[in-house]
C-alpha cells in the first residue's frame, strides 16, 4: 500500500476537556503496512490499495468499526521476521471514504486518531492483528511558556515557509494559524514538511508533548534555511543570466556601431577565435582570469595599434600551452627495459635508475618527476640514451642545448614590456612538445655563463628543483606553471663545473668511458648497421670483421667514446659506396689487413709505452674529460740555487704537489740517503711532456715524488708500472677519483703493475673484471710503501758529484 501524494489535510481534533463524543479504541486491531508514508494523528491522507489481502482486510474494517491500525514499513528490516518489517509505533486510523476503480484496486480516504505502540501480532494470514496500546497525548498545563513560545515560533516558521515559495495547500495553512492544540500543531506541520521516513517516524514517536514540539521546531527552521539558499542561488543565477543578455544585448549594439564606422573587418571574429581558444585551453583559473582581462582590454584597442598585436600574442601563447594535456605513460618495465637494451649497450645503472623510476610511479602514479644529471666524457650517448627514456616512459622528447648561454631571460623569458618579448626557452619546449609531461633534456649544463645579463644557473635553480617547480612563473605569461611533471634530465662532462647549489638538486649519475671490448660491441650492434643503411648499403654488401673493428678502435680512435668511432666507420661505408658504384667490387669486407686501403696508415701504431726507464722518469694516472690517459713526468737536476722549476703546463695543484713532493724528501734526506748539502747545490727541473696540452689535478702526487725520489737516489722505476694519488707533507697516500678510466688507460698502454690509495680498493668493483685479471694491483698507505714497490734495487753505478 502507498500514499496517492504527499500531502495531508489537517482535521478539526476533539477538544483537549472531552466535549466531543469519546473515542473508543479497540485493543486489537488490523495492521496496514504502508510504504515511505507517515499518518500522523490529526490528519487526513488518501491512500491506494493493490494487493488482495490488504483488500480483504479494508472489506473487513469497513463491515465492522473502519478503524485500522497504520504502521510505516521499516525500510531495510534486519531480519524476515514479521514483526521486524514495520516500525513498533504506529497511527490508529479510520476510513472516510472508499472508492473501487476498474482495475480492481481500491482508494481510501483515511483520518489518523491517536498514535498506538504495539505489544504483540495476533494474527498473520491473510492479514495481520495486532495487539496495541493507545500512546495518550500529555496535555499542556495551563500557564507552561516553553510550549506556547515553541507553538508561536512553528507558526511562524511555517508561516515564512509557505511565504518563501514551499508549496503547502491553503487549507493546512489556515488551519496552522487557527489551531490551538500544541499536540495537533506539531502533527499537522510535520506530516507537511519534506522530510525523510526516518525523521518523521521520529517526530510520531515522540509522544511527550515539548520533545515533540522541539523535534519539529528544529526541523522546521533547517527547512526554512535550505529554502531561503534556495531562494538566493536562483535570484543569483537569474541575476547573471540578466548581466549575460544585458552584454549580449550591448554587444551587438557595439558590432552594428562598428559596422557603420566601417571597423567590423575581421575584428570580430578575431576576438571570438580568441574566446573559442581561451574557452578550449582549460586553463586554471589564474591564468584564465588573465586572458579573460588582456582579452577584454584587446576589445577596445584599435586593431592598428601595436599594443594589439602584444595582447594577441599573449593571449595566444596562453591558449597554446598544454595546461591539462598530458601523454600516457606506459608503465611497463619489462617493454622499457627492451626499449633501453636495444638503443644502448651497457650503462646498467642508468637503465636500472629509470626502471626504478617506472616502478615507483605504477606505485604512485602522483609522485614527482626526478631530476637526473648524466655526466660524462663526449660520444658516451647522454643525449640518445634520454630520447630512449623517451621512448620507453611513451612520452615526448625535448632537447634544448645550455652550452654558452649568458642570459637569465633564456630561461624565464622577458617581461613583456620589452619588445620582442617572448617565453623563456622552458615554456618554448613545453608548447612545442603540446603536453605537460614530456623528458625534457637540458645539454650541457656545466657550460652555462653568467654576465650582466643575469645568471641562467640561477634561474634554473626553480626549474630543477622538485619542492618549487609547480608553480614556475615565466615572466613574459605571468602566471604559474606547473613542471613538477617533467622528467628532466641534464647533462655534462665536468660534474666540477657545475654551480654547488644547482648540484645539490640533481641526482648524479656518471656514465664512464667505454673500454675497447664495448667499443667493439656497440660498433658491431648499432653503428655499423645505423651507417650501412645511412650511406645506402646493406648487410650483404659490406661485412665488418670483428679483427677490423678493433684495428679502427685502437689505430684509429682514441677517445673515451664512440663519435670519433662512428666517423671512422662512416668514411669506411663511403669508399666503399663509391667503389660498388664504379663497378669495381661487388662486396666488401673490411678486416684489419685490408682497413688501410680506406683509412690509410693507423694514426695510433703501438698502445705500450717503451721506455728505456731512466732514473727520473715515472708514470703517472691521468683523467680527462676524453677519458683516462697515461702520463710521463721527468726529473732532472744541475748545478744551481736550490730552485724548482716545473714545466709542461701544469695548473697550480700540480704545482703544489711538485713541491709538497720535494719538501717530503728533503725532510726524509737520511732515510734516503741524501746529502742535503748536495741538493742546497741544485736546481731541479720537472718536465710532463705534450707541453701544449694544460694538466692539472691532485692525483699526480704520487708519481711527482717517485719521479724526484728516483733522481736522487739514482734507481729507475720499475718497468711497466703505474700509479695515482694525492699525497701530504707527512707522507699519507690520499684516495683519488676517475679510477676506472685510468685503469683502463694503463691496460691500454701496456702497463702490467698499479699502485693505488688503499682507499681506493673499493672503487675497483666498478673495473671490468677481465681488465682486473690482466693488472697486478698493490695498495699503498704512505710514500714510503710507493717507493719501496715502485723502485729498483739500488745498483752499483753512482752519480758523479759536482
Amino acid at each position: 500500500m502507498s500514499a496517492a501524494d504527499g500531502k495531508t489535510a489537517p482535521v478539526k481534533p476533539d477538544p483537549p476537556d472531552g466535549g466531543g463524543e469519546t473515542l473508543r479504541i479497540p485493543n486489537v486491531l488490523s495492521a496496514m503496512l504502508v510504504n515511505d508514508v507517515i499518518i500522523f494523528p490529526n490528519t487526513i491522507a488518501p491512500l491506494v490499495v493493490t494487493a488482495e489481502p490488504v483488500i480483504q482486510l479494508v472489506n473487513d474494517a469497513l463491515s465492522d468499526s473502519k478503524m485500522l491500525a497504520a504502521f510505516a514499513r521499516v525500510p531495510e528490516p534486519v531480519s524476515e521476521r514479521p514483526e521486524d518489517q514495520f516500525f513498533q509505533v504506529g497511527t490508529a486510523v479510520q476510513i472516510l471514504k472508499m472508492f473501487r476503480v476498474p482495475d480492481g484496486s481500491l482508494r481510501l480516504l483515511v483520518q489518523g486518531l491517536v498514535r498506538v505502540d504495539r505489544k504483540a501480532v495476533i494474527q498473520h494470514t491473510p492479514y495481520l492483528k495486532v495487539e496495541i496500546r493507545v500512546l495518550a497525548p500529555p496535555q499542556p498545563k495551563p500557564g507552561m511558556m516553553e510550549i506556547e513560545a515553541l507553538m508561536r515560533r512553528i507558526t511562524d516558521d511555517f508561516t515564512k515557509l509557505s511565504d518563501a515559495g514551499q508549496q503547502i495547500p491553503e487549507e493546512v495553512k489556515i488551519a496552522v494559524y487557527n489551531i490551538t492544540d500544541a499536540g495537533a500543531l506539531a502533527d499537522i506541520v510535520a506530516s507537511n514538511l519534506n522530510l525523510s521516513l526516518e525523521r518523521k517516524q521520529e517526530i510520531l514517536e515522540a509522544n511527550d508533548l515539548r520533545t515533540r514540539l522541539g523535534l519539529v521546531a528544529a526541523q522546521l527552521a533547517r527547512e526554512l534555511k535550505i529554502t531561503e539558499l534556495g531562494s538566493e542561488i536562483q535570484n543569483k543565477v537569474e541575476g547573471e543570466i540578466a548581466q549575460s543578455q544585458r552584454e549580449y544585448f550591448l554587444r551587438e549594439q557595439l558590432k552594428t556601431i562598428r559596422h557603420e564606422l566601417g571597423e567590423d573587418s575581421e575584428d570580430g571574429t578575431e576576438i571570438e577565435e580568441l574566446r573559442k581558444q581561451i574557452e578550449d585551453a582549460a586553463m586554471p583559473p589564474e591564468a584564465a582570469d588573465a586572458a579573460a582581462k588582456e582579452l577584454e582590454r584587446m576589445r577596445r584597442m584599435s586593431t592598428s595599434s601595436a599594443e594589439y598585436t602584444v595582447s594577441r600574442t599573449y593571449i595566444e601563447w596562453l591558449a597554446a600551452l598544454p595546461w591539462q594535456k598530458s601523454s600516457q605513460e606506459l608503465l611497463d618495465v619489462k617493454r622499457a627495459e627492451k626499449i633501453l637494451d636495444r638503443d644502448h649497450y651497457g650503462l646498467r645503472d642508468v637503465k636500472d635508475r629509470i626502471l626504478e623510476f617506472l616502478v615507483v610511479r605504477k606505485l604512485r602514479p602522483t609522485g614527482k618527476g626526478p631530476i637526473l644529471c648524466f655526466i660524462g666524457p663526449p660520444g658516451v650517448g647522454k643525449t640518445s640514451l634520454g630520447r630512449s627514456i623517451a621512448s620507453a616512459l611513451n612520452r615526448e622528447f625535448s632537447r634544448m642545448s645550455l652550452g654558452g648561454m649568458h642570459d637569465e631571460a633564456e630561461i624565464r623569458g622577458h617581461r613583456r614590456t620589452y619588445v620582442g618579448a617572448m617565453p623563456g626557452r622552458i615554456m618554448q619546449s613545453i608548447r612545442r612538445v603540446g603536453v605537460r609531461n614530456p623528458v625534457m633534456m637540458l645539454d650541457e649544463i656545466d657550460k652555462l655563463g653568467s654576465d650582466f645579463r643575469g645568471d641562467p644557473a640561477s634561474a634554473l635553480l626553480e626549474v630543477l628543483d622538485p619542492e618549487q617547480n609547480a608553480t614556475f612563473q615565466d615572466h613574459y605569461l605571468s602566471v604559474e606553471f606547473d613542471l613538477s611533471s617533467v622528467f628532466f634530465i641534464t647533462t655534462a662532462n665536468d660534474v666540477a663545473q657545475i654551480p654547488p647549489p644547482l648540484r645539490d638538486r640533481m641526482e648524479i649519475i656518471e656514465i664512464p668511458s667505454y673500454i675497447t671490448p664495448e667499443k667493439i660491441e656497440i660498433a658491431r650492434h648499432y653503428l655499423v648497421p645505423r651507417q650501412v643503411r645511412e650511406n645506402g648499403l646493406s648487410a650483404s654488401k659490406i661485412r665488418f670483421t670483428d679483427t677490423g673493428l678493433r684495428a679502427i678502435v685502437e689505430g684509429y680512435t682514441r677517445e673515451a667514446g664512440v663519435r670519433r668511432l662512428e666517423q671512422q666507420i662512416a668514411s669506411v661505408c663511403r669508399k666503399v659506396a663509391r667503389d660498388l658504384v664504379a663497378g669495381r667490387i661487388r662486396s666488401a669486407t673490411v678486416s684489419e689487413r685490408t682497413l688501410g686501403k680506406y683509412l690509410g696508415p693507423a694514426r695510433f701504431i703501438e698502445d705500450e709505452l717503451d721506455f728505456s726507464m731512466q732514473p727520473g722518469v715515472a708514470l703517472g694516472l691521468a683523467w680527462t674529460p676524453v677519458g683516462g690517459d697515461v702520463l710521463v713526468i721527468e726529473s732532472t737536476w744541475m748545478p744551481g740555487s736550490k730552485q724548482l722549476q716545473v714545466t709542461g703546463q701544469l695548473g697550480d695543484v700540480m704545482k703544489e704537489s711538485a713541491q709538497i713532493a720535494l719538501s717530503y724528501l728533503r725532510s726524509r734526506a737520511a732515510r734516503f740517503g741524501l746529502d742535503d748539502k748536495l741538493l742546497a747545490r741544485r736546481d731541479i727541473h720537472i718536465h710532463v711532456p705534450e707541453g701544449a696540452t694544460p694538466k692539472d689535478g691532485p692525483s699526480a702526487g704520487v708519481t711527482l715524488v717517485t719521479s724526484l725520489a728516483s733522481l736522487f737516489t739514482d734507481r729507475p722505476v720499475k718497468n711497466k708500472l703505474g700509479m695515482t694519488g694525492e699525497i701530504t707533507l707527512t707522507g699519507r697516500v690520499l684516495p683519488v677519483g676517475g679510477l676506472r678510466e685510468k685503469i683502463v688507460a694503463a691496460s691500454r698502454h701496456g702497463l702490467k703493475t698499479i699502485l693505488l690509495p688503499v682507499e681506493n680498493k673499493k672503487d675497483l668493483f666498478h673495473v671490468p673484471q677481465y681488465i682486473k685479471s690482466r693488472l697486478d694491483f698493490r695498495f699503498v698507505k704512505d710514500i714510503d710503501e710507493v717507493l719501496d714497490l715502485a723502485l729498483k734495487p739500488t745498483s752499483s753505478r753512482k752519480r758523479a758529484k759536482s
